[in-house]
């Protein structure tokens, strides 16, 4: 039996049977009983049964009515409960009929079963996510479009008053037709996702959705999709997969935010690609994607914890990361951009970028002028193998590395700028070739520095002009085949330059040195260090100098060993002061030497140092106590003299006064 019909006679029972026996003998009893009325006869008795049967009768009635307005509600609720069955029942119809058309050979047909299908979305919100996915799969189906559509379409998609029952043309599709159909498909999705605009973006949005009409909570799958003009300004998604998606001219995803995760993965972008002011609080893929117009990533944010993956994309057009806040201009997670086949072309920007996780650009090919100018490197920044294109042009000019900096096996064929850039942690160039002028100007290494092995081509320009060296400098077994210029720069712990080679001109005028080694090593272009202030013991041992050596003014206040060092050209230390004793035993002299006006606390040691046959006609300028000997041979030797020597006292005592001493000519 039905509740209702239960209701029904247990209210019959209730009400009916109480209230006839009321009616009847029932009233007398009651009104014995219950009021307590005794010793009435007559027409007293008849009004008081009256009296009661008038009371029983209200009571009834109004029982009844509330029986009658509980019985009416149930039944309402039952009426409601079925009318929203057959509601159901109908939104599956129309959903299934809505789906079946975009099954159909007609493209306006098509179109009324995607605008059946948004109606339906936007009026029953438990199937809006069914609905998406139905229209993310339409546009993953396989689409090729007409061969003219590299022109910009006529018009808009086709509005819902212009559809009408045209045939399609034999043999399938028309293509452009489709393309309207597809044009709608994407229209109706980023209506719909795009979430009503914060006051600084609705000046730029075309059309401010009203809340109503916002999907939250999307997971959108276009994998593989064939978007045309895709336009998806201010959306927002919990999750998004464009990964393998073909872009058809300009994609805009200005303003998008990605709660979750984005895939772009193997995405090809053929016209620009524009993520200004995107947010990405899950991880970006754009592994392998390939972006032929220019890519815009200005102001785009990287939340904590997420990540950027930029793995063997290729950038064919200029790149823009100008203000990125991959977290504030800020990159908070981890960010890989380039794999050993990744190709950055035309110009690209990062500047004033953040990047708080660790950056890899290993292997990446710069083919344009790129520029990290005013960036922060918070992490550890790989670009290791990383090559520089002839022509192109690498910019770090105020960047800040405050972790390790790894630079080794780089490739610098186009020009490389570190003007005043910052190195906080260990700055590793080893094995780096510099085909380009490369400027390291003003630049602060803080921590290690390393150029071990590495080289600068013939032709190309290494500066290091009024650069500081916090930490230990090497440069051992490093090749400079160009112009090398380390001017007024200051090494504030070792710098180590032995076994490296200086093939062209290499200048340290006005350098400062706390320890110096250029043991072995080899200067063939002409090598200046005038004015250079070596604060340790400076060692030369058995380096040699094919060119002009100037050391003229220099300060040596600890000593140096300048032992077994070959000088084949003219080499003046006029003006040098040497505050500790100094050595020369084993050098060769081969052409015009100088040590006019030097000063000396400590005696210069020529011991064994040898003048060779072509200088002996030569004018040369000894310090005090020394003397050229021909040795026999055509050569010249350097001995004491006696007077002086007397003069000065023992070797390893202090001459009476710092002053200029002036050595007498061979």
């Amino acid at each position: 039996m039905k509740p209702l019909s239960i209701f029904v006679i247990v209210a019959a029972v209730v009400i009916v049977a109480p209230s006839v026996w009321m009616l009847g003998p029932g009233s007398s009893w009651w009104l014995v009983h219950v009021d307590g009325v005794t010793g009435l006869t007559g027409k007293d008795l008849a009004a008081a049964v009256d009296a009661v049967r008038g009371r029983v009768l209200a009571a009834a009635t109004g029982l009844a009515a509330l029986a009658a307005l509980v019985f009416t509600a149930l039944n309402a609720d039952t009426a409601r409960r079925t009318f929203h069955l057959g509601e159901r029942g109908h939104d599956t119809d129309r959903y299934g009929k809505a789906a079946e058309q975009l099954g159909n050979a007609e493209a306006p047909v098509r179109l009324a079963g995607l605008y059946a299908l948004e109606q339906l979305a936007q009026n029953n919100p438990a199937l809006r996510q069914t609905i998406v996915d139905v229209i993310t799969a339409y546009l993953r189906m396989p689409y090729t479009p007409p061969t003219d559509d590299d022109q910009k379409d006529a018009g808009p998609a086709v509005p819902r008053a212009a559809i009408g029952g045209r045939a399609e043309p034999p043999g399938g599709r028309d293509p452009r037709e489709e393309r309207q159909v597809r044009l709608a498909a994407q229209r109706i999705l980023t209506t719909h996702l795009r979430g009503p605009a914060p006051a600084q973006r609705r000046r730029r949005q075309r059309a401010t959705p009203s809340p109503d009409e916002f999907w939250p909570g999307i997971l959108l799958d276009l994998t593989e999709a064939l978007l045309i003009d895709f336009d998806f300004r201010d959306c927002r998604v919990s999750k998004a997969a464009f990964a393998g998606a073909t872009f058809k001219r300009d994609a805009h995803f200005d303003g998008a935010t990605f709660k979750r995760d984005a895939h772009f993965d193997g995405a090809t972008f053929n016209g620009d690609a524009h993520f200004d002011g995107a947010t990405f609080n899950g991880d970006a893929h754009f592994e392998g994607a390939t972006l032929n117009g220019d890519a815009h990533f200005a102001g785009a944010t990287l939340k904590r914890g997420a990540s950027l993956y930029f793995d063997g994309a290729t950038f064919n057009r200029g790149a823009r990361f100008d203000k990125a806040r991959f977290h504030g201009t800020t990159f908070d997670g981890d960010a890989r951009f380039y794999s050993d086949w990744a190709a950055l072309k035309r110009g690209t920007r990062f500047r004033r970028i953040t990047f708080n996780g660790d950056v890899s650009f290993d292997g990446a090919t710069f083919d344009g002028g790129v520029s990290f100018d005013g960036s922060a490197f918070n992490g550890d920044a790989h670009f290791a193998g990383a090559t520089l294109k002839r022509g192109a042009s690498l910019y770090f000019d105020g960047a800040t590395f405050n972790r390790g900096a790894r630079f080794d096996e780089a490739t610098f064929d186009g020009d490389a700028q570190f003007r005043r850039t910052t190195f906080n942690g260990d700055a590793r160039f080893d094995g780096a070739t510099f085909n380009g002028d490369t400027s390291f100007h003003e630049t602060r290494f803080n921590d290690s520095a390393r150029f071990d092995g590495a080289t600068l081509k013939r032709g190309a320009s290494l500066y290091f002009d009024k650069a500081a060296f916090n930490g230990d400098a090497q440069f051992r077994r490093t090749t400079f085949n160009g112009d090398t210029s380390f001017h007024e720069t200051r090494f504030n712990d070792s710098a180590r330059f032995a076994w490296a080679t200086f093939n062209g001109n290499t200048s340290f005028v006005g350098a400062g040195f706390k320890r110096g080694s250029f043991a072995w090593a080899a200067f063939n272009g002409n090598a200046g260090f005038v004015g250079a202030d070596f604060n340790s013991n400076a060692s030369f041992v058995g380096a040699t100098f094919l060119g002009g050596a100037k050391f003229g003014w220099a300060t040596f206040k600890r000593g140096a060993q300048f032992d077994k060092v070959t000088f084949s050209g003219n080499a003046s230390f006029d003006g040098a002061t040497f505050k500790r004793g100094t050595r020369f035993r084993g050098t060769t002299f081969n052409g015009r030497t100088s040590f006019e006006r030097v000063h000396q606390s400590q005696r210069v040691h020529l011991d064994g140092a040898f003048v060779a046959s072509k200088a002996i006609g030569a004018e040369h300028e000894w310090p005090p106590g020394w003397r050229m000997e021909p040795d026999g041979e055509g050569g010249g030797v350097l001995r004491r003299d006696v007077a002086p020597d007397a003069q000065l006292g023992r070797d390893t005592g202090p001459e009476p006064s710092a002053g200029a001493g002036q050595g007498h000519s061979s």
